[in-house]
């Protein structure tokens, strides 16, 4: 897909995601102009978390549960403490994540966003970051954890925090304009 112009990406989150994890993936792929779209479980807008409290109020454009994943060309999985670790217990939210690692669609996720990678069975053999804390999670996933800013292993981009959102999200409008982001047929 060389015209990002073309690419629809779809971001699941809920209340308590990191706001700045959102919102700069959002806003940089809009602004190279691909169509972003904000789904939640209920498909009503959230409250984010701004690093140390609540954040803003984050509008949604539908629903989890509404999504049709053909739809889309990417996945986007902000984190923050509170996002992942409520989605990767919802059932729905997980078929959706599924859904694009079947489809060896592209699933970048940042900061605790990779425990949906690790609840999905993904991580195995694969080269990933993710926030410091969970490390030890992602290594008992079966990936080889390292500790860099952004790492694209086939499909799946992954990144540690809010200060590698610049890489993570320029990383993920590399991949959707390079054709990049279909893993290899193994």
């Amino acid at each position: 897909m060389p015209n990002i112009s073309e690419a629809r990406v779809l971001i699941i989150a809920t209340d308590g995601v990191e706001q700045a994890e959102l919102t700069t993936p959002r806003d940089e792929l809009r602004r190279a102009g691909a169509k972003v779209d904000v789904a939640t479980p209920s498909g009503e807008a959230i409250r984010g978390w701004n690093m140390t409290d609540w954040g803003d109020t984050i509008p949604a454009d539908l629903g989890i549960g509404d999504v049709n994943c053909d739809d889309y060309q990417a996945l986007v999985i902000p984190g923050g403490v509170i996002n992942p670790d409520k989605l990767r217990v919802d059932d729905t939210a997980m078929e959706v994540v599924q859904y694009f690692l079947n489809s060896d669609k592209l699933v970048a996720a940042v900061c605790h966003g990779p425990w949906l990678l690790v609840q999905a069975d993904a991580c195995d053999g694969r080269r990933m970051t993710s926030y410091h804390s969970i490390r030890t999670d992602v290594e008992n996933a079966g990936a080889d954890w390292v500790d860099e800013e952004v790492v694209q292993d086939g499909a799946i981009i992954t990144s540690r925090n809010p200060k590698d959102l610049p890489a993570f999200s320029a990383k993920i409008v590399e991949a959707l304009t390079s054709g990049a982001a279909v893993r290899a047929a193994e």
